[in-house]
């Protein structure tokens, strides 16, 4: 009998037997790996383990030494922590390069509204400067004053019989 879905009813989770691995954990972890294998700490440290290592195996105590001359051990060790290191190295650069595209794209659109913002207040500039070339200016209007009362000033000395 075939079974129905519903839309309205969520589906039982389904029980794996793989874990939940948190991609962005994982993510987070990997770029603290690579930021800690990028450090000069890193290197002196390892650089120390590695002559460290072969000092013990090649002076140590004869019934001491656990990796002898060829240090096969050692190879072992290390192509180890480099397998792990390559892959989360580039999982941690392309982490980094959508970061870097994220931040791309929000400056690129901030540029155009710059550009936006910059265009329009240019032409509100350009329209006040067209418009305070229409406008009477304060000098302007004190001199028709002036012209007018020196008119009004000359009527009013004319005797009354000239005006008749």
């Amino acid at each position: 009998m075939a079974r129905s879905y519903r839309l309205d009813t969520p589906r039982e989770t389904r029980r794996s037997l793989r874990g939940n691995i948190d991609p962005e954990t994982f993510g987070r972890l990997s770029e603290r790996f690579a930021r800690a294998l990028g450090t000069a700490r890193f290197l002196v440290y390892m650089s120390a383990f590695v002559l460290s290592w072969v000092l013990w195996n090649t002076f140590g105590p004869e019934g001491l030494r656990y990796d002898e001359f060829p240090f096969i051990f050692l190879t072992l060790i290390l192509s180890l922590q480099a397998s792990y290191a390559a892959p989360l190295i580039l999982l941690a650069q392309n982490r980094q390069a959508d970061r870097d595209r994220i931040a791309l794209n929000e400056d690129r659109a901030q540029n155009a509204r710059n550009i936006a913002d910059t265009e329009y207040l240019t032409r509100e500039l350009a329209s006040l400067r067209i418009a305070l070339g229409e406008v009477a200016t304060r000098d302007y209007l004190r001199n028709e004053l002036g012209d007018i009362a020196k008119e009004i000033v000359e009527e009013l000395r004319k005797p009354e019989s000239d005006s008749k």
